[in-house]
Order: structure tokens, then sequence, then C-alpha cells
């Protein structure tokens, strides 16, 4: 089946929240184009990760509708057609948060290969992309660094190929140098694929560097 035309990752008028009566977002607009980095800032308490959350398909809005290259997704999680979350790779802030701590990096990265059975021979060529040598694919989460379980989770993030990616304060627990290779990585796969990413942080000179454009997200309005 050939590839979506990639026109863009959007979030039209969301309102969401994890109470009926209480919304963290209301009627925020955030488009990711392919191929750009968009940044967003904005203080805590703001709906940044619950942005983040709904665009990923991991949580449902209340109101508003997320829409992939076109096409209005209905869903969430396992409820979302499996080609539209195959579509959309995220990365958290805490990588020890993210990874069964009983799977080695090996089979951590295998996971959404495996899951929606694709072959897993291209653990190695992930691990090398994100610059994890061979001895730490068997290790576990506690045997390796914050910035190694990173990569980890980056190289599982990129194993289906996604047209966007979603990084949710993923440089918040990362040094200068992790961090700078990392979006490294992440550029040069958009410059191969055309993906659009979506870069929360706090770190407005990183975001400088690495994004496109910035748009923040009060406590009152949208971006």
């Amino acid at each position: 089946m050939p590839r979506a035309v990639l026109t863009g990752l959007r979030a039209e008028a969301i309102t969401a929240g994890y109470h009926p009566r209480h919304h963290v977002i209301t009627d925020v607009s955030l488009t990711v184009h392919p191929g750009q980095t968009v940044g967003l800032v904005g203080p805590s308490g703001s709906g940044k990760s619950t942005l983040a959350r709904v665009l990923a398909l991991l949580h449902k809005p209340s109101a508003g509708t997320v829409v992939l290259d076109g096409v209005p997704v209905t869903g969430h999680r396992h409820r979302a057609p499996r080609r539209h979350r195959t579509r959309i790779g995220v990365l958290f802030q805490q990588p020890r948060l993210s990874v069964d701590q009983r799977m080695t990096l090996r089979t951590a990265i295998a996971e959404p290969l495996r899951a929606n059975g694709q072959p897993v021979d291209r653990v190695d060529e992930l691990a090398e992309l994100v610059m994890l040598t061979p001895d730490l694919l068997a290790r576990r989460p506690h045997e390796v660094s914050d910035g190694q379980l990173q990569r980890a989770c980056l190289a599982r993030a990129l194993a289906l190929r996604p047209a966007y990616l979603v990084c949710d304060e993923m440089t918040t627990m990362l040094d200068a140098s992790t961090t700078a290779a990392l979006v490294a990585v992440i550029r040069d796969y958009q410059r191969e694929t055309g993906a659009g990413v979506l870069a929360i942080s706090h770190d407005t000179v990183l975001l400088d560097h690495w994004a496109d454009h910035v748009s923040r997200l009060g406590d009152a309005s949208g971006p």
C-alpha cells in the first residue's frame, strides 16, 4: 500500500482534561507541518503534555478533532485505527516510566515492531542510529543511564518510521551532549523522511536552535 501523502498533524479546537468538569486546555488548535519542527512552550499546568497526548492519540479530547494528513482520527489508544497510530511516534520526558523494567533495551526497541507483525531484525540498525553500542542492548533499564535509556526510547519511537514525532520534554533528564546528539538524530530523520515534529520544552535556547517556529500555550489561550 502506498504511503499517505503528508499534509500535517493538526489539533482542531481541542478541549481536553482528566475530569469531565475540569478542562486543562480549551479550544486549542495547532498544526505540525511535514518536515518542520514546531516548538511548544508554556507555564507549568498550561496543558502542554495534555495536548501532546491528544496529538499522539493517547488521550481522548472532550471536544475537537485530531486530523492526520487530512483524515479526522476517531478513537484513541487501541481504539484508533492502527494505520493512524503507527504514523505517530512519541517520546516522553522520563524514560524510566516509558519502558517495562523487565525488558532488555533490545526487547524494548523491538516492541513496536513485534506488536505490529514486522520483523525485528532492524533493532541493530535502530540502535546504531541513536548511537547505542551493541553491549548495551542486553542490559535492562536499571543497568544504563538516563541518556542511554532515552536513546533506546528514541530508537523505539522511530522503529515504525512514523510520519510525525511528538517529543514531550524529551531532554529534561539529559545532559547537553546527549541532548544535542538526539536532536541531531531527529533532524537527520526529518531530512530523510519529511517527518514533522512537535517539540515541547522549557528550554527556549534549545527550541530557538531546533524549531522552525515556536508557539506558546497559555493558561487561558491556545497557540
